[in-house]
């Protein structure tokens, strides 16, 4: 396969993709059409790699209004909700609604996915349902799951027992919830106990650390902490931080030197976090996002998350990245011209350090041919304009392919 005629976001210049095998084999200007090779134009229109959705609940997917709807907005009536629909599982019932949420994903550009999957449950059937999504699906989506604790690890019963129950079925990463534990100390103990089982076991994590307005919320620092004398690094990921937008400047001063030192990566939420943020707020309301301008500007990587699609939490979602992040870099404040430019990179190259797969990642000779055709000059214009993916390719061939709309304007 040759792809004429495409603009990569880092040049100034069109080039051509040559693909053989499943992989990319060239990448440069003026390349010719082999004998009977498959060629598509690519018309200027910018290519990138995979959309990365590096936070979503595909457990909790397409469950809103289940058993009632979340009127008030908070996060603490989408866990409540969940703890009831929950009662109600079947492996048939979660795979159902995953698979119908991977498939809005892939046809909006997505190819790599991290789910949290709630293990607060004795018989862990979401899991069990999203581990045969994970095989069933792989050669359209690379599926990397989170063992979540939503009710916490020491304040659910049996809850260490029910993550190591989880790590003999095959999770990738473990996470946790320090904030929603009942004591600090127990958030404290919780992170420890993560630490020591993903150490013995190889695994990422990927903690919901502090996603709450609360500035006294300290579970960041010593997941940082953890993650610097363990020597875990940049294996570790702190999810949503909403509490770091609250913080004082001097205490995060403080702070963000631990994080540098760290390694840690960062996930915002930014549809989810803004709408659930502030919600005991009178005037002045808090945005209820991390300061991932800050993060960004000192050397942290951070990447954008959906987390919710039509659940508890947030009744929307079209498993489509430029919502999250359309509303991150407005909720952000970075609508400069060349950070709107480079807004891909939440979604793309920085998401795969989060989810440690730059080894396959990327458009580059010898790494698996997987790449967007998006419909635009520039991610600027995409994003203004959520532009169509015109092409999804996935190890050499088309996986979703969109003809652009027609409008007629009679006047």
């Amino acid at each position: 396969m040759l792809i004429k005629n495409v603009k990569l976001a880092e040049k100034n210049e069109n080039v051509d993709l040559r693909i053989k095998d499943g992989k990319f084999v060239a990448i440069q200007t003026g390349l010719k059409p082999n004998e009977n090779e498959q060629v598509i134009d690519g018309n200027g229109n910018l290519a990138l790699p995979p959309y990365i959705d590096s936070h979503v609940h595909l457990d909790t997917t397409m469950t809103a209004g289940q058993p009632r709807w979340n009127e008030t907005g908070t996060l603490f009536e989408g866990i409540n909700i969940w703890a009831e629909r929950k009662e109600t599982l079947s492996i048939e019932d979660v795979k159902e609604r995953a698979r119908k949420a991977i498939r809005r994903q892939v046809a909006n550009g997505i190819q790599v996915v991290r789910s949290h999957v709630d293990v607060t449950d004795p018989q862990l059937t979401a899991l069990k349902a999203l581990l045969e999504v994970k095989e069933e699906m792989q050669d359209v989506v690379e599926l990397q799951l989170v063992a979540f604790p939503q009710e916490g690890i020491l304040s659910f019963p049996h809850g260490k027992e029910l993550m190591e129950e989880a790590v003999k079925m095959g999770v990738d990463a473990l996470g946790g919830i320090p904030h929603y534990e009942f004591t600090r100390e127990y958030g404290v103990e919780s992170l420890h106990f993560i630490a020591d089982l993903a150490a013995k076991n190889d695994l990422l994590i990927d903690v919901h650390c502090d996603e709450i307005d609360d500035p006294q919320a300290r579970g960041l620092e010593t997941l940082a902490t953890l993650a610097y004398e363990t020597g875990l690094g940049d294996k570790v990921t702190a999810s949503h931080t909403t509490a770091m937008g609250s913080y004082n400047d001097a205490y995060t001063f403080k702070l963000f030197k631990l994080l540098k030192l760290s390694h840690i990566n960062f996930v915002a939420n930014p549809l989810v976090n803004t709408h659930l943020g502030g919600r005991f707020d009178t005037y002045p309301k808090r945005r209820g996002m991390t300061r991932v301008k800050e993060l960004r500007d000192a050397g942290i990587n951070v990447s954008f998350g959906e987390d919710d699609i039509k659940g508890p939490w947030y009744p929307m979602g079209d498993g489509n990245m430029l919502d999250p992040v359309y509303m991150g870099m407005v909720v952000g404040h970075m609508m400069g011209y060349t950070e709107l430019k480079n807004a891909y990179q939440f979604v793309t190259t920085n998401a795969a350090k989060t989810l440690h797969i730059t080894d396959h990642y990327g458009i580059e000779v010898g790494k698996p041919a997987n790449f967007l055709i998006v419909n635009g000059p520039n991610f600027y214009d995409v994003l203004n304009q959520h532009a169509e993916v015109l092409y999804s390719i996935r190890n050499g061939k088309i996986l979703v392919e969109t003809q652009p709309k027609k409008v007629h304007l009679n006047f």
